[in-house]
């Protein structure tokens, strides 16, 4: 099923579309979080993300660190 995220994704093929998506889900989660946390409360199990569902945001900037750590390793090596 496609929500609105998906859809905007889908009419704007843009990074920065992407991106903006991708910081607002963070950010929603971010507040989320905070306010059950100021509240002294726990968010209901049926409210939970499935793993399935879960959007992974540290990934791929995590990729990429790891392609420059093996770049600049790569090129080091190769200089000795």
């Amino acid at each position: 099923m496609l929500d609105d995220t998906d859809i905007l994704i889908m009419i704007y093929e843009n990074d920065d579309v992407k991106e903006a998506v991708v910081y607002n889900d963070r950010m929603f989660c971010i507040r989320t979080a905070l306010d059950l946390t100021m509240r002294q409360q726990i968010l209901l199990k049926e409210q939970w993300t499935k793993y399935e569902e879960d959007k992974f945001y540290l990934e791929l900037y995590l990729k990429e660190h790891l392609l420059l750590v093996f770049l600049i390793e790569t090129i080091l090596i190769g200089i000795r």
